[in-house]
C-alpha cells in the first residue's frame, strides 16, 4: 500500500493526460475538416499546430481551476461536472478565435458534435478511472486520535467517504504514546483530531519516521502560519507574518475586478433578475426582496439584498432559525432560487456601491458576528477584508458547517490571497451551482450534534 502511493499523482497525470489528448484530437479532427478550409487564408502545418497548442493551454487552465482530475479525492459526479464545463468553457474560447480567424460568424454545429463526443468520453473514462483508482488505490484503513473533544461529528462526516477511508479504531492520546505509536504502525493513515501542538509534533514525528499518512485537522495558528512568507536576512530563516490582509496594491486591484465584473454580470443577468423578480411577486405578493443587517469589512453594518426566498415574516417572532432540510419556510420558487444560488444575484449591486466584493467571507448576521465574536476570540478575524458573494467556505462549506470551520476557511483565502484565486474562486462558483450537496440544510438528526461540536469549538 505505501509503494502505490507514490504512484498516484502519476495516475492522475495519465488519466488527465488522456483526457486532453481526446479532447485535442477531435478538436483538430473538425478543426482540419470543416473549419481551417472556410476561412479566408487557410492555416498551414505549423498555424495548424499552434492552434492544438493553445487549445491544450485553454483547457488544461479551465480543468485545474475546476478541479477537473482529482480522481479518488472528489466524486464522480463531482469529476463529471467538473470537466463538462472545462470543456463548455474551452469550446467557446475556441470558437471565439475561430470567428476571429473566420473574420464572421460561422456555424456552431461543428463544435457542438465536438461537445457531444467530449461528453461521452468524460462520462465513459470518469466511471473507469474512478472504478480502476478504487480497484489500485483501495480506501485507507485510519486511525483516530483524540484529545479532550470528541471526534463524534468528524467520524459521522468520515463515515459519508467510505471510498476514502475505513476507520480501524478510534484512540484517546491519555492510552499513552507507546500504544499510540503500536496502533500507527498498523494502521494506513493516522487522524490527528484536535491534539494539542505538543502532542501533534511527537505523533507527526511517528508518522514520518514510519512513512505512514497523517491527517490533521486544523487550528486557527496553522492557517496563519500558511500564510506567512519565508525570508531569508540572515542564516537563520524567518516566517514573516504581515498580519494586515491584504496589501493596497491587492485592494485596488480587487475593487476595480469587482466594479467592472459586477457591472457586465448585472447587465448579462437583467433577463434573470426580472424573470425571478416577477415570479416572486406573483406567488405571494409579498416583496421581491430580502433585507437583513450584515457585518462587513472592519465591522461595517450594511443592509444585503437577496430575492426573498422564505415566506413574508419568516422569521416575524425575532427568532434566528437556521434553514433545515425540508424547511416549509420555503417557498416552491424559494427552492429553486436557493438550489441554483440565484437567490444571491441582487448581492450584485452590494458588490457596486462597495459594501461587499466578489469574493471574501460571507457578511455574517450582526448578532451573529456579536456573539460568535465574544465566543470564538479570532471570529473578528475574517473582517480584514470585505464580505463576498462567493468564497472558501461559500464553496467548500455548506449551509450547514459549523461557524469555527467556516472560520478556517476564510482564513486560508485571507492568508493566502491572489488575483488568480479569485478569478478561480469565481469559477468555481460555477461548478457550486451544479452541485446539491453545497445547499444542504441542516438535517434534524445532525442538528444537535454539530450544536455541539459548534459549542466544543466555541469554548476553545
Amino acid at each position: 500500500m505505501k509503494n502505490k502511493e507514490q504512484f498516484k499523482r502519476l495516475f492522475r497525470l495519465f488519466l488527465a493526460a488522456l483526457l486532453v489528448l481526446f479532447q485535442t484530437g477531435i478538436y483538430a479532427y473538425m478543426w482540419i475538416s470543416y473549419y481551417n478550409e472556410n476561412i479566408p487564408n487557410p492555416l498551414f502545418q505549423k498555424g495548424n499546430w499552434l492552434l492544438y497548442v493553445l487549445y491544450v493551454i485553454i483547457f488544461v487552465t479551465f480543468l485545474h481551476s475546476f478541479d477537473g482530475v482529482k480522481y479518488g479525492r472528489y466524486r464522480k459526479s463531482n469529476l463529471i461536472i467538473s470537466q463538462t464545463l472545462a470543456t463548455i468553457f474551452t469550446l467557446i474560447v475556441s470558437y471565439m478565435q475561430i470567428v476571429l480567424l473566420s473574420l464572421r460568424l460561422v456555424s456552431v454545429v461543428p463544435l457542438l458534435f465536438v461537445l457531444a463526443a467530449d461528453l461521452v468520453f468524460i462520462f465513459l473514462m470518469t466511471i473507469l478511472g474512478d472504478y480502476v483508482f478504487g480497484k489500485v488505490f483501495p480506501a485507507k484503513k485510519v486511525l483516530i486520535i483524540y484529545d479532550k473533544y470528541s471526534p463524534d461529528v468528524f467520524i459521522h462526516k468520515l463515515a459519508t467517504r467510505k471510498d476514502k477511508f475505513v476507520l480501524k479504531e478510534v484512540i484517546n492520546v491519555s492510552e499513552g504514546l507507546e500504544k499510540i505509536e503500536a496502533e500507527i504502525k498498523e494502521s494506513e493513515g493516522a487522524i490527528l483530531y484536535d491534539i494539542s501542538a505538543e502532542m501533534r509534533n511527537k505523533l507527526l514525528k511517528i508518522c514520518f519516521e514510519n512513512d505512514i499518512r497523517a491527517y490533521a485537522t486544523t487550528k486557527i495558528s496553522d492557517i496563519l502560519v500558511r500564510g506567512a512568507e519565508c525570508i531569508h536576512l540572515f542564516d537563520t530563516p524567518l516566517l514573516l507574518y504581515r498580519n494586515n490582509g491584504m496589501t493596497i496594491e491587492q485592494r485596488i486591484i480587487k475593487r476595480a475586478m469587482d466594479i467592472v465584473v459586477s457591472l457586465i454580470m448585472l447587465v448579462l443577468s437583467s433577463p434573470i433578475l426580472l424573470i425571478s423578480a416577477i415570479a416572486i411577486k406573483l406567488y405571494d405578493g409579498g416583496p421581491v426582496f430580502f433585507r437583513q443587517e450584515r457585518a462587513t469589512i472592519n465591522g461595517k453594518v450594511f443592509k444585503i439584498h437577496k430575492f426573498r426566498s422564505m415566506i413574508v415574516d419568516a422569521e416575524k417572532a425575532g427568532e434566528v432559525k437556521p434553514a433545515q432540510d425540508g424547511d416549509p419556510r420555503i417557498t416552491p420558487i424559494g427552492k429553486i432560487l436557493r438550489a441554483s444560488r440565484l437567490d444571491e444575484l441582487p448581492q450584485l449591486i452590494d458588490i457596486l456601491v462597495g459594501n461587499m466584493s466578489l469574493v471574501g467571507p460571507r457578511p455574517e448576521r450582526v448578532e451573529h458576528v456579536k456573539q460568535y465574536g465574544e465566543e470564538i476570540a479570532e471570529f473578528q478575524y475574517r473582517l480584514k477584508v470585505r464580505g463576498g458573494l462567493t468564497g472558501y467556505a461559500q464553496l467548500y462549506g455548506k449551509y450547514n458547517t459549523t461557524p469555527y470551520d467556516k472560520l478556517q476557511l476564510d482564513l486560508m483565502y485571507i492568508q493566502n490571497y491572489s488575483l488568480l484565486l479569485d478569478i478561480r474562486l469565481i469559477l468555481m462558483t460555477i461548478k457550486i451551482m451544479f452541485m446539491k450537496e453545497s445547499t444542504d440544510g441542516f438535517s434534524q438528526e445532525d442538528s444537535q450534534r454539530i450544536n455541539e461540536k459548534n459549542q466544543e469549538n466555541m469554548s476553545k
